[in-house]
């Protein structure tokens, strides 16, 4: 590869830096807050459909409004305004039960280990998350992965960004709050479709392969990939150290 003069990487989350298997998280998420929702009178099949809906649309959203207004605007769209006057109930939730989840993920002390390996590298790291969370929740599941928000300068939630994965602008928009160029920055993540795609804007990339996301099984040969050690051996040889 030679050496690239990485400056900054970007860590996914889910799959990467906290292991997990998605359906499986999914289920426990939603399975616990159709459970509290469901005794303040909201049915919890259509419940998670309408959270879906509210996904999809932070999905597509056109930078217009952050992602956190998108949603709750959907939200209104399907319950009215008392969605809204409820909003207090879900972030009880994360409050009090979302820790539960955690047992639906793994755990790999390798994660922390190639956050702080990579500042001893002078590396600067950010958290590229899929902004479709609150910040608790996304606060919490970093502590579930062994990690701290203090680990990362910048990392991104419902609340602070205006698009979301697989949308190149939710890249431009990253690197744009970093300051960084895409040649000098690093996006490591395990899903293909969602991560890999930041080399279409000329940022590196590293596809972290133990819980490895492959959609429409695309042919990955050409992405720089393995485990947490193997991440550690390639910043060690494309790092300014």
């Amino acid at each position: 590869m030679g050496n690239l003069k990485i400056k900054m990487i970007l860590f996914d989350l889910d799959g990467t830096l906290l292991p997990m298997d998605q359906s499986t998280f999914v289920k426990a998420y939603f399975g616990l807050l159709a459970k509290k929702l469901s005794s303040h009178g909201y049915e919890p099949e259509k419940l998670i459909q309408s959270i879906w809906e509210g996904t999809k649309e932070m999905v597509l959203n056109n930078g217009q409004n952050s992602n956190e207004q998108v949603f709750w605007n959907k939200m209104r769209e399907i319950y009215g305004e008392q969605i809204i006057n409820d909003i207090c109930l879900f972030d009880e939730y994360y409050v009090q039960d979302f820790d539960k989840v955690q047992d639906s993920c793994g755990f790999n002390e390798n994660a922390k280990i190639v956050v702080d390996r990579a500042k001893e590298l002078g590396l600067r790291v950010a958290l590229a998350t899929n902004p479709i969370f609150p910040k608790i929740a996304t606060v919490k599941r970093v502590k579930w992965a062994g990690l701290d928000v203090s680990d990362f300068e910048y990392f991104t939630t419902y609340e602070n960004s205006k698009y979301c994965k697989p949308n190149i602008e939710y890249y431009i928009d990253i690197l744009k709050t970093l300051n960084v160029n895409p040649s000098e920055c690093l996006m490591v993540g395990n899903d293909v479709s969602e991560d890999m795609i930041a080399k279409e804007l000329g940022l590196q990339v590293f596809l972290l392969t133990d819980c490895l996301i492959n959609k429409h099984n695309v042919d990955i040969s050409a992405y720089p990939q393995g485990t947490f050690k193997d991440l550690v051996l390639f910043l060690e040889a494309n790092s300014n150290y």
